[in-house]
């Protein structure tokens, strides 16, 4: 008998001696499975007794593989009569405890969650645009700032472009100031006509009681033929008319965008000081005017068109652009922007 003969078979004596202690001594099934991988596991005792098989001759190997093949039944016979064993205690266990009592008070559930006032008031909104045909469009948070400014018609000097304004990247990228780089990416890859709604969050160097570095807007914009003035109010007034109650009053005034032209501010009656028979007596938020700003709009510039590849001769459309926050804000009465955004459980459970 050579020596690696001899080793091989003093390693199963050793193995065939030793297993069934370790199975006695498992007190439970995970234990005991970890046991029995430990002799017929791929790393276990037995599988490297069997890779040492090379090392003796073709006669041995024989005597050698049937002494392998009966400690590999005699291991499967003990870890199944020891999981029987375990199994049974275990149930006998579980019929002699105490019956439960099943008049005692369940356990209090956990508090369910819910959805966050900036999720409920974006969900409402897109669910009224999708409902006038409008669909959603996505873009990246991080964009050039061609995409970002220059197709959008700022001037190279804008105060936007400073970066005490906006948050740029050490590769020269911007952190986009509002969703509007969406339509220029919608205007540049689709063929128009179209009707978009692009909801997400914008990154601007401001905070205060109302503003947040970090806040989420909603664009909504169509290009197609004969889009007119009339088109984007039609629009406003529904969506006032859905969004803040039938019968809200709706007035555009002139302003100035550098992608619209004309621009108008939209302004609905004050949602804190309007009174049941619909008068407007004017208070701190509204500045005593009955009138509260919601967002901003206009017809699209042609040199928007031209810059994303269009024809302005052909195609015309518009463009609004709201602050979720300012919404919640407006619909729930909230006083202060930071409010949104502490993740206080007594003020998000309001809602």
């Amino acid at each position: 008998m050579s020596d690696a003969h001899a080793t091989i078979i003093a390693s199963l004596e050793q193995l065939a001696g030793a297993f069934q202690a370790s199975f006695d001594a498992a007190p439970n099934e995970q234990l005991l499975r970890d046991e029995n991988a430990k002799v017929l596991g791929k790393k276990g005792a037995l599988t490297a007794i069997l890779k040492e098989m090379g090392k003796v001759s073709a006669d041995a190997r024989k005597s050698i593989g049937e002494r392998v093949n009966a400690l590999k039944s005699e291991v499967e016979r003990a870890f199944d009569d020891r999981l029987a064993g375990i199994r049974r205690r275990e149930r006998e266990a579980e019929l002699s405890a105490p019956a439960f009592d099943l008049t005692l008070p369940a356990r209090t559930p956990a508090p369910r969650g819910h959805a966050h006032p900036i999720s409920i008031v974006r969900d409402e909104i897109v669910g009224i645009f999708e409902s006038m045909g409008f669909s959603v469009f996505d873009g990246p948070q991080i964009d050039t700032p061609a995409n970002n400014f220059d197709k959008l018609g700022f001037p190279p000097d804008h105060p936007a472009t400073d970066m005490h304004d906006t948050f740029y990247t050490t590769a020269g990228h911007v952190l986009r100031t509002h969703t509007s780089n969406i339509q220029v990416r919608a205007m540049t890859t689709q063929k128009p006509p179209f009707a978009f709604i692009a909801p997400g969050a914008c990154y601007r160097v401001d905070s205060d009681l109302t503003h947040s570095p970090m806040f989420h807007q909603i664009e909504a914009f169509v290009v197609a033929e004969h889009v007119t003035l009339a088109h984007l109010k039609g629009v406003l007034a529904e969506f006032a008319e859905r969004f803040y109650g039938t019968g809200t009053p709706v007035r555009l005034r002139p302003s100035y965008f550098p992608f619209t032209e004309p621009s108008a501010e939209v302004d609905i009656a004050c949602v804190f000081c309007k009174q049941s028979d619909g008068a407007r007596a004017g208070c701190a938020v509204c500045k005593h005017s009955g009138w509260i700003e919601i967002l901003g709009s206009g017809m699209i510039d042609p040199l928007v068109f031209e810059q994303c590849g269009l024809d302005p001769e052909r195609w015309s459309g518009f463009a609004l652009g709201m602050g979720i926050e300012r919404q919640a804000m407006l619909r729930y009465g909230i006083p202060e922007i930071r409010l949104l955004f502490d993740n206080d459980p007594r003020f998000l459970a309001q809602f």
